[in-house]
């Protein structure tokens, strides 16, 4: 099945692709996300408008990467979320909560470029990977706390 990701999916591409996935992985994960659209003649116009806008989101070079990687890495974000008092979360941290902790911190990231190992679920120190660019990656301490 081809397809037009329309979000970046880990180890297969980025917004804006085409690809060629397996019937069952595109009709059954993909296109029900809206992680990708069905590729058509048409959608070639689609593809060029999500390239213009992940090039306008992106950090333009490598070293302005760099340089928010090392604003990141020098940091622990604090998250206050609802928690029992075991220290387990009602609910998860979302990227989009990342991506406003590091704001505070004044380091603007995409929410979008935020992965976690494991779902963030309890109170303490997590970690969480965020891809400033194809060749730079940087390791975020979370420290979340209850509220």
């Amino acid at each position: 099945m081809k397809l037009i990701l329309t979000n970046e999916v880990t180890g297969l591409g980025s917004a804006g692709d085409v690809v060629e996935v397996k019937d069952g992985y595109g009709r059954n994960f993909l296109l029900p996300r809206g992680l990708a659209t069905p590729w058509s003649r048409g959608g070639q116009k689609q593809v060029d408008a999500l390239r213009k806008a992940r090039e306008a989101r992106v950090i333009a070079s490598l070293e302005d990467a760099k340089g928010v990687k090392g604003q990141l890495e020098a940091r622990t974000l604090t998250i206050t979320a609802h928690a029992s008092d075991a220290g387990r979360l009602f609910g998860a941290i979302s990227q989009a909560e990342v991506a406003e902790a590091a704001k505070a911190e004044g380091v603007t990231i995409d929410r979008r470029t935020v992965e976690f190992p494991t779902p963030i679920k309890s109170t303490g120190e997590h970690t969480a990977l965020v891809r400033l660019h194809p060749e730079v990656s940087a390791t975020v301490k979370i420290n979340v706390v209850a509220g």
